[in-house]
């Protein structure tokens, strides 16, 4: 029998240095898509999936992270005084209970794999999913929910996975599949970070896993990869080659790289359109702009 995936982590202990100065002070995780905060866009899909329990891997200066997810009496009794039960009740949801949550530091930054083997001892021998706020997909059934469903037919270990342009394999962990079977690919293989002449598709993974506790082990090993740092892709290779198992999922959805300036700023912009209560203005907004900024090239 399948043991359920009720435990995720979340690394989140990057500095941001493409968004500086905005992450001087302000971790990049609390930026905000339109009026939530990146890390809420990833707990609301980590709890639509079955999590119960939220690992955070920070490091110093996340204060700011860990005080979101608090409550806030001073702030609740303010609006619950002024009638304002709607923003009381978007508040509140943004709670989380006591127990819930873990925060554990990266006191090093030594890659992602590196991050993840910090949560090791909360993890202890369950199955477990990594989420990387960077990566928002937007998805009606959301992308972690259609992947437990998946691994609850498969088992095993499971990777979300995307096309990219051949030429931008090397920004990724890229698939070697074995066998397609269209949404499930099983696989023979995983390279991080490969030159695209060659990378063995063109098959990327996306910041989204469900694993196993032998991955953990892979990564306790602690080899070094590429750049130096001790990669999660690796540990997930070293499984395929031992122990097999290994999927990757196409999902249905839109994923935008929140990482990067421009991906941030096209899913502001797709979000925004998205809302009813922003739809006709902020459209209104984007028709008169566009050819402003044509004549202006």
């Amino acid at each position: 029998m399948k043991r359920r995936v009720t435990k995720a982590i979340f690394p989140v202990a990057g500095l941001g240095t493409r968004f500086l100065p905005a992450t001087k002070s302000v971790p990049k995780e609390i930026m905000t898509l339109v009026d939530r905060p990146l890390i809420q866009y990833a707990i609301d899909e980590a709890r639509a999936a079955g999590i119960k329990e939220f690992i955070f891997v920070t490091a110093r200066g996340k204060s700011a992270l860990e005080d979101y997810f608090d409550s806030a009496p001073q702030l609740e009794a303010e609006l619950r005084k002024k009638g304002k039960t709607d923003l009381l009740k978007l508040l509140k949801a943004t709670n989380m209970d006591s127990g819930a949550i873990a925060y554990i530091r990266q006191q090093k930054a030594m890659g992602l794999g590196h991050a993840v083997w910090c949560a090791r001892r909360l993890i202890g021998n369950e199955p477990f999913a990594v989420i990387l706020p960077d990566d928002v997909i937007d998805a009606e059934t959301p992308c972690l929910k259609q992947m437990v469903e998946a691994y609850q037919e498969t088992g095993g270990n499971m990777v979300a996975a995307m096309e990219v342009p051949a030429d931008k394999t090397s920004a990724y962990g890229v698939l070697d599949v074995d066998r397609d079977m269209g949404r499930l690919m099983s696989l023979k293989g995983m390279v991080e970070k490969p030159a695209p002449d060659s990378a063995p598709s063109n098959l990327a993974v996306i910041g989204r896993y469900i694993l196993t506790p032998s991955v953990m082990q892979n990564i306790n090993r602690r080899k070094q990869g590429a750049g130096g740092e001790i990669q999660l892709t690796d540990a997930i290779a070293q499984e395929i080659a031992h122990n097999g198992g290994v999927y990757g999922y196409r999902f249905e959805g839109q994923r935008y790289d929140c990482g990067s300036k421009a991906g941030f700023l096209q899913a502001t912009v797709a979000f925004g359109l998205a809302r009813a209560d922003l739809r006709d203005e902020f459209g209104a907004f984007l028709q008169d702009l566009i050819p402003h900024a044509k004549a202006a090239q």
